[in-house]
């Protein structure tokens, strides 16, 4: 457990050192559970077909206040070494829209005897945009990026990521989107920025009964401040999940997790600012279902830790 600590620390601490460089991706108080979502060389390490859906409705109260629901898929493909996988993504804020579609190719390499591996991931897609610009309260009405909308706009793009993970640790860098698209095809400053992550984390046991999950997960985005998550869970006989989240300068959140069967697990969450927004909205509020199916005769192993 001291291991685990101590290496989320020092991830943690080195990254924090790194030069801040708006973030325009969807955030989740459950991100730890759609790691695919941010890095690609995640796809088939959990060694059986997982369906995850997060939704969430965050800033409750604020208008045009962000709406976001993610869907992943990922799998095998053939054996162990080689993963697939498939994110769709819908967010909304505000006029702006958008459809992410990507798929991710991983191949890993078995690093020990204990089931050790390291894996590489590329991911490629394209991001669907929508701005309705007609309802905004405008002070220039000769604005060029405000005179019409933009529909269905396509950015194609690309990513890539390291992951490592054993039976109680895991940890990876990625870069999900490294192309820098303009959103409306006419600006050159309002572009899709690209984001560094960093994850990792763990499970360690007390008891017979009870477990403890820490993680930690950064993001970087070029003119947005250091987005540092810290969340720790607690596990009662692998069925009930307990747990908080902290981010950096921004929130505090919960969150409640159930393993109703070795395939299927629900969560829910709720978190709210810590900063000047909190006075504006009612906290955001998110639901998770997670699905394993395995085709392999021994069934699915239960449960999955990350």
């Amino acid at each position: 457990m001291r291991n685990i600590l101590k290496s989320i620390f020092i991830l943690s601490t080195v990254l924090s050192s790194v030069a801040v460089c708006a973030q325009q991706d969807p955030m989740f108080t459950q991100s730890f559970d759609n790691m695919i979502y941010v890095n690609p060389a995640y796809a088939g390490s959990r060694g059986m077909l997982n369906f995850t859906d997060l939704n969430r409705v965050q800033w409750v109260g604020f208008d045009g206040n962000p709406r976001s629901n993610a869907i992943s898929l990922n799998s095998p493909i053939f054996n162990e070494s080689l993963g697939g996988g498939l994110n769709l993504i819908n967010d909304a804020v505000g006029p702006v829209k958008q459809t992410m579609i990507f798929g991710d190719l991983a191949y890993s390499i078995k690093l020990n005897a204990a089931g050790a591996r390291l894996a590489f991931g590329m991911k490629a897609g394209f991001n669907l945009i929508n701005i309705n610009t007609s309802g905004l309260v405008t002070t220039d009405l000769n604005d060029p990026a405000l005179i019409q909308n933009v529909q269905n706009k396509m950015n194609p793009n690309f990513g890539t990521g390291i992951y490592f993970h054993s039976s109680k640790l895991y940890a990876g860098l990625s870069s999900p989107k490294i192309l820098k698209q303009s959103y409306d095809g006419i600006s050159t400053t309002n572009l899709e920025k690209r984001h560094y992550f960093g994850i990792i984390g763990g499970v360690a046991s007390l008891n017979a009964e009870w477990k403890l999950k820490p993680a930690a997960q950064v993001r970087i985005t070029q003119g947005s401040p250091l987005s540092l998550d810290l969340s720790l869970a607690t596990i009662y006989r692998d069925r009930l999940w307990l747990g908080a989240l902290y981010r950096l300068d921004a929130a505090y959140g919960v969150f409640v997790q159930f393993q109703f069967s070795p395939q299927l697990k629900m969560g829910v969450a709720t978190d709210f600012d810590s900063n000047e927004m909190r006075s504006y909205n009612t906290g955001s509020f998110e639901f998770m279902l997670s699905y394993d199916l395995n085709f392999k005769k021994e069934g699915v192993r239960s449960p999955r830790y990350f």
